[in-house]
């Protein structure tokens, strides 16, 4: 009792609770005293005594242990709760981190290991512990890969081989020979080269090139188709080039079915051929104002879109003196006009824009073949480009250039009144080779 009243003292608040845990248990160790002596008095042997005794010892053991913790518990309550005397306190207590240190703060709070402890996956099926399965990467993005870098190949191939194939036809040198030996019609050239530029460029055609060169007698056109084809030959062989004179092969205008029969046959084996070799053929009409029906027919259907592939990869040149009259009246009448678009680089655009809408008129009520064909008009040869001429076959005949004699057969060559300054030939340099075979 006397721990009792001690207990008491320290906490007056938990008095009667604690009263009474005392009380409950002063009351079972009594009776048990009271059971264990009343064992004793009954059975005095040895083994009763032992027995007694250990129980005894099981009490004080289990009593001291309930005391401590009555104490423990005394000692908390007193440690939240004020003493007594003590004042009340004015304001709640607030926490602040003043007066701390890191190394009591740290002896203070366990630390806890930066690495954690992956969770163990459990499995249901109980195979052991397995890897997740790895996500298999999307081969869409390697295809991505793949065919750009096909794309790629294949459009640079493309650009060498357009390269190859324009330097296959030499066009630079044509240009050369072109512009050295034709006189007075270097707009015509240019026309005629970039046409074949942008023909040869590429290996797909929607239809085959048809250019068509109308002009004067003497003007020089022949002489273009002669360059043309020696050219060709050069570059694809002399099997893929035809030189067509109408009034020499098909003279007779009871032969023309005959006649057109057989040249559609033969540009069709030309064509074929050209098509296994993986080149274009050259078919040259000279003379075409001289063309049956028959024979503007049969070219027409074979120059027309619907045909098979091996047709649309061919080039169809027409030389002809179709509509010169409307050249040489154009001219003659705009004459000063033309000399100041030939000051200012400008002379064959001018002409080509004005005299090629009325020269396409006139064709088309010909024959429909005209409507396929690109036009391009070659002018007048002035006086110099005569003595040009001159110049040129004397030097390939072998006689000495000498320019008062070039000026005097030049002046023999008939020629149209001056107009605008310029004097212009009748007959060009068709009569050029007769008066230098004369010498």
């Amino acid at each position: 009792m006397s721990d009792q009243d001690s207990s008491t003292s320290a906490s007056q608040t938990e008095g009667e609770v604690e009263g009474e845990r005392d009380e409950e248990m002063d009351g079972e160790m009594k009776g048990e005293e009271e059971g264990e002596k009343h064992r004793d008095s009954l059975v005095p042997s040895l083994s009763s005594f032992s027995t007694s005794l250990s129980a005894v010892m099981r009490i004080k053991q289990k009593y001291r242990t309930m005391k401590k913790r009555r104490q423990d518990i005394a000692l908390g309550l007193a440690a939240d709760r004020p003493l007594t005397g003590a004042p009340p306190r004015s304001s709640p207590k607030i926490f602040t981190f003043d007066g701390l240190t890191p190394s009591s703060f740290s002896s203070s709070v366990p630390q806890w290991n930066k690495k954690r402890k992956r969770k163990r996956v459990l499995y249901p099926n109980r195979r052991g512990c397995r890897a997740p399965p790895k996500q298999e990467r999307s081969r869409a993005k390697y295809c991505l890969v793949l065919l750009c870098a096909i794309v790629f190949i294949q459009v640079y191939n493309a650009i060498e081989n357009l390269d190859d194939h324009v330097l296959r036809y030499d066009l630079d040198g044509l240009e050369k020979t072109l512009r050295r030996e034709v006189f007075g019609q270097q707009g015509a050239v240019e026309g005629l080269l970039s046409h074949l530029k942008d023909y040869l460029s590429t290996y797909v055609h929607n239809k085959p090139l048809v250019v068509s060169l109308h002009g004067p007698s003497g003007v020089g056109k022949s002489h273009l188709g002669r360059l043309l084809a020696g050219h060709f030959r050069s570059v694809v062989g002399e099997t893929l080039v035809l030189q067509y004179y109408v009034l020499h092969h098909c003279p007779q205008d009871a032969d023309a079915l005959q006649c057109s029969r057989d040249l559609a046959a033969l540009i069709s084996q030309m064509v074929e051929r050209a098509e296994e070799e993986e080149k274009i053929p050259l078919f040259i009409f000279d003379e075409a104002e001289h063309m049956h029906g028959e024979i503007l027919d049969a070219l027409l259907q074979l120059v027309a879109s619907k045909q098979s592939n091996e047709y649309l990869n061919a080039i169809y040149l027409f030389l002809s003196n179709l509509g010169h009259t409307h050249i040489t009246k154009y001219m003659l009448q705009n004459s000063s006009s033309i000399s100041m678009a030939s000051a200012s680089s400008g002379g064959h655009s001018h002409l080509k824009k004005e005299l090629t809408p009325i020269l396409r008129s006139t064709l088309e009520k010909l024959h429909p073949l005209w409507t396929e064909a690109d036009v391009l008009p070659l002018g007048l040869l002035e006086k110099g480009h005569v003595m040009e001429c001159f110049l040129d076959e004397m030097t390939r005949e072998g006689f000495y250039p000498d320019h008062t004699n070039i000026e005097r057969l030049a002046g023999e060559i008939e020629y149209y009144p001056e107009a605008g300054g310029h004097q212009y030939s009748q007959t060009g340099c068709k009569q050029v080779v007769a008066k230098v075979n004369l010498l």
